[in-house]
């Protein structure tokens, strides 16, 4: 199976993008100018606890600009380590489905336009999904490929209300529903490292997850920035949050019950350095990577292990 996910323990989004599209392709974080109601007074007014002023979208580029010029910067940028044509318009920055129709056609037009985008990659809450919504999506799913990246986190109750998400599993199992019945694919967001959340409570939302129709996962380690509720929370009420080897071996368990079909869209993550508070270990990616890599094959891990085991 490692030699069928080009030498790597899971299956990456890099070889799912060379099988599907025969090439390698790179992601440019866009900001639409959008808010959430998560902030806007209708869920809540603050975000989601570990949410930062960027609306999850600190790499984005200056929502100022035009999305065709964000996209020239991002290709720009991508230049210095991307020898590639061909680039993937994410919208990252807060809640990307936040908006009316008219709006939202004119900016993702927009993107799939450029000659150089191959696929819209929208992330969005699943309460934001309404039929006239998902009718775009689905007429501009026929121009582009269309992805839709759904914040989950977790799915225990208890933690979902300590980080303010907001919504109960019932919506996003009908957001998921929605998604697929007009054949988009899902790509849903995971947090490791939650507080109160250890490896127990990391697999059973993973073994949820294996029971839907989803294309592809996030995993994402629990970042605390500067300037969020949960930096404020963590400075009253420190937690512990896990070191380098303590998230290889959690993220080892929790890709070994992984079923097998569904894409890793991402491994860990980095936020801005200037933003990090904690763990600040995982400002270096590319050290983590590494180490992540090593440790899969050190301890023989490979995603579905588990799963094929239980089926």
């Amino acid at each position: 199976m490692a030699a069928y996910w080009d030498n790597r323990r899971y299956y990456s989004l890099d070889h799912y993008l060379k099988q599907t599209y025969g090439e390698k392709m790179y992601k440019i974080s866009l900001d639409a100018g959008m808010t959430c109601p998560n902030r806007d007074g209708t869920i809540g007014d603050r975000g989601c606890i570990f949410c930062s002023a960027g609306g999850s979208g600190d790499f984005a580029a200056d929502r100022r600009l035009s999305i065709t010029e964000q996209i020239r910067m991002g290709k720009e940028q991508a230049s210095k380590k991307y020898s590639g044509n061909s680039y993937i318009a994410y919208f990252q920055a807060y809640t990307n489905t936040y908006a009316p129709v008219f709006h939202l056609r004119r900016i993702f037009t927009e993107a799939l336009q450029h000659p150089d985008i191959r696929i819209l990659d929208i992330a969005t809450r699943p309460d934001c999904l309404g039929a006239d919504v998902l009718e775009l999506l689905e007429e501009l799913n026929k121009i582009k490929p269309v992805w839709v990246e759904l914040g989950l986190q977790t799915i225990h109750p208890e933690t979902a209300g300590f980080i303010r998400r907001g919504y109960d599993l019932s919506v996003f199992e009908q957001a998921v529903s929605n998604l697929r019945a007009i054949s988009l694919p899902v790509i849903v967001h995971t947090i490791l490292g939650l507080p109160g959340e250890g490896t127990k409570y990391l697999l059973a939302t993973v073994a949820y997850l294996n029971a839907l129709d989803i294309q592809g996962v996030k995993f994402q380690l629990l970042h605390i920035l500067k300037h969020t509720d949960l930096a404020d929370y963590y400075r009253d009420h420190p937690f512990a949050l896990p070191n380098m080897e303590e998230y290889y071996e959690m993220l080892g368990q929790a890709l070994c019950a992984l079923r097998p079909d569904i894409t890793v869209h991402r491994i860990t993550g980095d936020g801005p350095r200037s933003l990090l508070i904690a763990p600040l270990w995982t400002g270096h990616k590319r050290r983590v990577l590494n180490g992540l890599h090593a440790y899969l094959k050190e301890h023989d891990i490979w995603q579905g292990k588990n799963y094929r085991e239980e089926s």
